[in-house]
C-alpha cells in the first residue's frame, strides 16, 4: 500500500510531464499555469488510493487519475470568471494574468483534454467509467447553476444548500474514488460504499470552505478570507443566520446585503460579529461532523481490511482539520 503522500508524488509527477505540442500556444499556456499551481491534488490521489485498495500497480490508471485532476482545474478556471476572484492557491486566476476570453476557451480545452485522458481507461470498464465521468460533470453544471440561482433568492433552505453543494462539489470526490475502485475490478458494493464516502466526506469538505471564508487564515487558506461575505454569497452560514437571527439581527443582516456602498474590511466585520452572537460556527462545524461521521460509516462498510482503509481515514482527518 501506497501512503497518500507518495501518491501525490507520484501524480505531481505525472503532471508535470505534460507537454502541449499543439498550437496555438496562447490556447495552452494558460492550462499550464493553471496546473502548474500545484494544490492537494486530493482528487486523482483519492482514485489512487481507492485503486490501491485492491491492486498494487497505481501507474496504470495514471491518465484517468490525470484527467480528473484536468477537469477539477477545468471547473476552476471558469468559476473563477463567474466569481471575479482575484486569486487562486495565492496566485493570480487565469482570467487576472490574461483576460476572460482566454480563461473560458483555455477551460474548455482543458475539457476536452479531461475527457481524452479519462477514455484511456482499461477496455473492460470503459463505458462504465465515461458513463460516471459525464454524468459528474453534468450534475456539477447543475450545481454551478443552483448557486447561481440562489443569488437572486433569500429563501434558501439548509436543505436545497446541501444539495447544491453535493452537486457542485461532493460528486467528483464520490466519482474519483468509484472510479478508482472500478479500474481495480472492486466488487459493485464497495465501489458504491466508496462513492458514498467520498459524496458525504465532499458535503463536509465544502461546509468547512464556507468555514474557512469567514474564519480561516488566508496565507493558509490561499485566497482572501470574507469574499463570500462581500458577495453576499448564499453559504450555510449566512443560511443558517438568516433562519436564526431576530428581528433586530436580521434586519442589521440585510441591511448589509442590501447596501451597495460600503467599505469591505466594515461589512466582513459587521457580519461576522453576527455570525459570532448566533453562534454560527458552532452549528456549521455540528454540521461538518454529522457529514464526516457518515462518511466514516461508509468507508467501515468497505470490505477490505482495516489496515488498508487507514491511510484514507488518516487523509480525511488531515483535511478536515486543516486551517482550522
Amino acid at each position: 500500500m501506497y501512503t497518500a503522500s507518495q501518491l501525490l508524488d507520484k501524480i505531481n509527477n505525472r503532471i508535470s510531464e505534460i507537454q502541449f505540442v499543439r498550437s496555438p500556444q496562447g490556447l495552452y499556456e494558460p492550462v499550464e499555469y493553471v496546473l502548474s499551481l500545484g494544490g492537494k491534488r486530493i482528487r486523482p490521489v483519492l482514485m489512487l488510493m481507492a485503486y490501491n485498495l485492491y491492486r498494487e500497480d497505481v501507474s496504470s490508471i495514471y491518465d484517468p487519475a490525470t484527467g480528473i485532476e484536468v477537469y477539477h482545474n477545468y471547473t476552476l478556471l471558469h468559476d473563477d470568471v463567474m466569481d471575479r476572484a482575484d486569486v487562486r492557491r495565492g496566485k493570480p486566476t487565469v482570467h487576472k494574468v490574461w483576460n476572460d476570453n482566454s480563461a473560458i476557451l483555455s477551460g474548455d480545452a482543458m475539457l476536452v483534454l479531461a475527457y481524452q485522458y479519462m477514455a484511456a481507461s482499461t477496455p473492460s470498464y470503459l463505458k462504465e467509467v465515461m458513463d460516471l465521468f459525464s454524468l459528474t460533470a453534468l450534475e456539477i453544471c447543475e450545481g454551478q447553476q443552483l448557486d447561481m440561482e440562489f443569488e437572486s433568492r433569500s429563501d434558501v433552505t439548509e436543505s436545497e444548500y446541501i444539495e447544491m453543494i453535493r452537486l457542485k462539489t461532493a460528486v467528483l470526490l464520490a466519482a474519483s474514488l468509484k472510479i478508482g475502485a472500478v479500474l481495480a475490478g472492486a466488487p459493485a458494493e464497495d465501489a458504491t460504499n466508496l462513492y458514498n464516502f467520498g459524496m458525504q466526506m465532499g458535503v463536509a469538505f465544502q461546509l468547512q470552505d464556507d468555514l474557512l471564508d469567514v474564519y480561516g487564515d488566508p496565507e493558509v487558506f490561499g485566497k482572501k478570507i470574507g469574499g463570500d461575505i462581500l458577495c453576499n454569497k448564499k453559504t450555510y452560514m449566512l443560511i443558517k443566520a438568516l433562519e436564526r437571527a431576530d428581528a433586530k439581527q436580521r434586519k442589521e443582516l440585510k441591511q448589509w446585503l442590501d447596501v451597495e456602498a460600503y467599505e469591505p474590511d466594515e461589512k466582513i466585520k459587521a457580519v461576522t460579529t453576527l455570525y459570532n452572537e448566533l453562534n454560527i460556527r458552532g452549528i456549521c462545524e455540528n454540521k461538518m461532523r454529522e457529514y464526516y461521521t457518515l462518511a466514516m460509516k461508509s468507508l467501515e462498510a468497505v470490505g477490505v481490511t482495516e489496515e488498508k482503509k487507514k491511510e484514507l481515514k488518516n487523509l480525511v482527518k488531515l483535511l478536515m482539520y486543516r486551517e482550522m
